[in-house]
């Protein structure tokens, strides 16, 4: 599993420092770098965390670990935006496109890796 793992977060992370950086030519505006950056780990965290879910649950039920982990994403992006958007004062348009960016190009990543 930790191999796995390990495989699934260099190219989860490669993959979001690109779309990161293209980003910032999409999404500008005052703090559109600091929300974009900031979701960039929150998603990493996040993605690692539901990886790690799905590929423990994805013995039992496939259907199941992927919901899972699509139900921690969804969460994760619902608080993201209450915190991140209202409390922090994150400008709510790049910082919930591009955790949203971030968490779809991560989840096309994850049957590559989810294989035994």
């Amino acid at each position: 599993m930790t191999y796995a793992l390990g495989r699934y977060a260099l190219a989860m992370t490669a993959t979001v420092a690109i779309a990161a950086w293209a980003l910032t030519f999409a999404l500008t505006g005052d703090g559109a770098s600091s929300a974009i950056i900031i979701s960039a780990v929150v998603a990493g965290l996040v993605q690692i965390v539901a990886f790690a879910m799905t590929r423990t649950l994805v013995a039992s039920n496939l259907t199941a670990a992927w919901g899972a982990g699509a139900l921690l994403r969804f969460l994760t992006l619902v608080v993201y935006g209450l915190l991140g958007v209202k409390v922090f004062g994150l400008p709510a348009l790049p910082a919930l496109v591009s955790l949203f960016v971030f968490f779809f190009l991560s989840m096309l990543l994850e049957p590559l890796f989810l294989r035994r």
